[in-house]
């Protein structure tokens, strides 16, 4: 009889599950929209209960869809976005609104652990630089702003943590999460009490959950979660992890040598390494989800959301030809526009930014003359600078890679992939269409766990297949370096003015 495995996968507004095969088939899926709360400028929230609720409907749907026995289901698992704060009150309720990666209310305290030195005093232990949106900063502003929420707090989650809790009634810390907090001694795979005392948080310590690992089995499905589901009590639920890393296994990044790159609501930029990468440019070290190896990162929420956002807010009543996807319109019309003679500029800064910590979004260089197809043209192209800012920074330190491996929203664009394979000058590959390939990599962790497979290496040979690398157009790369050279310069002077901004 055939075997599957579970795949949930929490993103910072949509949450999925998917069904895999052994072979890597994606049987069936489901998704539901939490919807994002916006209470304030810079606050980005969801309610967690929803969000529960969400999950156990998008298990029951591919459950019934898929006509799969439960009793061939060998496991389950869960990735999700990173950062963010998911924290489970003392009184066995959620202590407060569940808080996504876009979150920007902290952004002082990072600032003011620079200013003050703490930063440069933990750095050889955090192995990262420290964000707004971390939970280690949110439970900063928490201790501040919150104090009844923060004293209240039994237990601090990420996304995939809070959820596979849910699942199982056991509270745990899994390494690629918790590693990216600000919360973790990640040069030693350990809490620090003194560490957090430093940061002036010391109160948390207790409520850091075990440490786990993103193969471990975590428990089995709770008989409420049972019912909830569909799922049988006791199905096995492995950790899951961080979806930057799930979708890294799920695009078979097992050796050093590969880089990859995801676009989604962040530009996500990494490649694994045997000791973490300090004292350079590089930003965020991480614990990966093979044993033995670190996450080497440089991300912020400056990708493919940005096309979503314009296409919700701009392109609802587009007229799309018949025969034609919405995106495959916007690819014509992307390719409709020379690179050469567009000279307007797009700094996809929506939700979050690379360059200064207040930076907006903004077109630069409209005239009478440009229209629609214009503005779509610098939007995929500040996107792809925007990865490169940051592939720029990783490739400083190590050398280039034979391809780059690419994943996400824009990596089903075929006019996107070829116009990243001429900004960044490399070979792009994409792995063969998987529609959910966050939970393709939570699937593969179930399937290790459950025993299917030794480990992700032997998991990826049998459920990854990759597609023919997408060659630079030398000509095209040409122009392209002249233009990302006036993004940065654009970035630059901006910089000098989104102080004005503060709130």
């Amino acid at each position: 009889m055939k075997k599957y495995a579970i795949g949930l996968d929490n993103g910072g507004t949509v949450s999925k599950a998917a069904v895999f095969d052994m072979q890597g088939h994606q049987v069936a899926s489901a998704s539901r929209q939490t919807p994002l709360l916006t209470p304030k400028p810079g606050y980005t929230e969801r309610d967690m209960e929803g969000l529960w609720q969400s999950n156990c409907e998008c298990v029951r749907d591919v459950l019934r869809s898929s006509g799969i026995s439960t009793a061939d289901i060998i496991g389950i698992s869960v990735c999700g976005h990173g950062k963010g704060l998911y924290a489970w009150g003392k009184n066995g309720l959620p202590a407060y609104p569940g808080i996504v990666s876009t979150d920007n209310r902290a952004w002082q305290y990072p600032e003011k652990w620079k200013r003050e030195g703490t930063f440069d005093r933990l750095y050889p232990q955090l192995c990262q630089q420290l964000l707004a949106c971390q939970p280690v900063s949110i439970l900063a502003w928490m201790k501040d702003h919150e104090r009844a929420v923060y004293d209240n707090i039994q237990w601090i989650f990420s996304v995939k943590d809070y959820i596979r809790f849910r699942l199982t009634g056991r509270a745990n810390s899994e390494a690629t999460d918790i590693s990216g907090s600000g919360l973790m001694d990640v040069k030693n795979a350990r809490f620090d009490r003194t560490m957090l005392e430093d940061l002036g948080i010391a109160e948390v310590y207790d409520a850091l959950a075990p440490l786990c690992y993103s193969a471990d089995k975590c428990g089995g499905i709770s008989a409420e979660a049972s019912s909830l589901t569909g799922l049988a009590e006791g199905t096995p639920v492995a950790a899951g992890m961080f979806d930057i890393d799930a979708c890294a296994i799920a695009m078979e990044i097992v050796s050093p040598e590969q880089l990859c790159t995801i676009t989604g609501t962040w530009s996500i930029n990494e490649f694994i390494s045997r000791m973490p990468i300090l004292g350079t440019q590089i930003a965020m070290n991480s614990i990966y989800a093979i044993p033995g190896y670190y996450l080497i990162e440089e991300s912020s929420a400056t990708s493919a959301g940005n096309l979503e956002w314009l296409i919700g807010n701009c392109m609802e009543n587009e007229k799309v030809p018949e025969g034609m996807t919405l995106y495959d319109h916007i690819g014509e019309l992307v390719s409709a526009v020379d690179p050469a003679h567009c000279d307007v500029y797009y700094l996809p800064f929506l939700y979050g930014s690379n360059a200064h910590p207040l930076a907006k979004a903004c077109f630069v260089g409209l005239t009478t003359y440009h229209g629609k197809a214009h503005m779509l043209r610098a939007l995929f192209e500040g996107v792809a600078y925007s990865h490169k800012t940051h592939i720029d920074r990783l490739l400083s330190t190590r050398s280039a890679p034979s391809a780059i491996r690419m994943g996400g929203g824009a990596a089903n664009s075929p006019v996107w992939v070829q116009l990243f394979a001429d900004v960044l000058g490399y070979p792009i590959e994409t792995v063969r269409a998987v529609k959910e390939l966050g939970a393709m990599g939570a699937a593969m962790a179930a399937s290790v766990a459950a025993g299917a497979f030794a480990d992700y290496a032997e998991a990826a040979r049998a459920m990854v297949r990759v597609n023919p690398p997408v060659i630079p157009d030398l000509e095209k790369s040409h122009i392209y370096q002249g233009k990302f050279a006036k993004y940065t310069a654009l970035c630059r002077a901006l910089d000098t003015v989104w102080d004005q901004f503060a709130v």
